[in-house]
């Protein structure tokens, strides 16, 4: 099995190196391209306004100067000898739930990798408290990464799929299962936008990720996630909203 892993985190992030660890466990054929740099918050973006740069580092290591779509896109095109079977996404340093997903670039490059037709999973490590940095611990990502994707291998993913991965804030031994979920919802009405004064007198804002409310629901990623469990959730790409269809054709007549 050929598999292709990359992130938004960027070439030289912990949690890449923990994915790598855990492809292993199903395959010694791995390939990398992931962007030179963090590109957390890029959503599904492409670099178009300057040349994307593609880096090796070793025979199957690559980098890209641009966002995770442009990662994948350069795995697939420029870099692997033919297609994966297989693309991971992360391990992402946080959380990618609720709609949260919209702005992530570690789902969107699973995304793109959903658009090629080829089996993408994304995945994400919980973590409690800002500020962390690289110290955030990945040891439920570590013990029960394989164990949420040895099922996923053979399972049926319908045309335009991924999943998404989470992995709660909690020592690996106290995680308590895995639950297959549907997507949350937060409140970003209450997010939070810091702002400050650069050294030269200019004023800055800075988004800021804490104070934002969700509401898990029965059988959410968010519920599932605060119950201490593995959350598993099925993405599709088409976005319609199906009921609103036959209205709004009878309101254009």
């Amino acid at each position: 099995m050929r598999i292709l892993l990359t992130n938004d985190d960027g070439i030289f992030a912990p949690g890449l190196t923990v994915l790598e660890a855990i492809a292993r466990q199903f395959s010694d054929d791995i390939w990398i391209c992931a962007p030179a740099e963090e590109q957390s918050g890029a959503g599904h973006s492409l670099t178009l306004s300057r040349p994307v740069r593609l880096r090796q580092h070793d025979e199957r290591r690559f980098s890209v100067s641009g966002t995770p779509t442009d990662a994948v896109m350069m795995g697939l095109r420029e870099v692997m000898p033919a297609a994966p079977d297989l693309i991971l996404s992360g391990v992402n340093r946080g959380a990618n739930l609720g709609d949260d997903v919209t702005y992530s670039g570690t789902v969107s490059a699973a995304i793109e990798g959903a658009l090629a037709g080829i089996r993408s999973i994304a995945l994400s490590q919980v973590y409690a408290s800002e500020g962390m940095g690289d110290a955030v611990p990945f040891g439920a990502a570590e013990a029960w990464g394989a164990k949420v994707l040895a099922p996923l291998l053979d399972a049926p993913f319908a045309p335009r799929t991924l999943v998404n991965v989470n992995f709660p804030a909690l020592p690996a031994d106290q995680v308590q299962g895995i639950r297959v979920v549907r997507q949350g919802f937060h409140d970003y009405s209450r997010g939070t936008i810091v702002e400050g004064t650069d050294p030269r007198g200019y004023r800055y804002f800075w988004f800021g990720l804490n104070g934002i409310e969700h509401t898990p629901g029965h059988a959410t990623d968010l519920e599932a996630i605060q119950d201490g469990f593995v959350s598993v959730t099925p993405l599709q790409l088409d976005l319609t909203h199906e009921a609103s269809l036959a209205d709004l054709a009878g309101r254009f007549g």
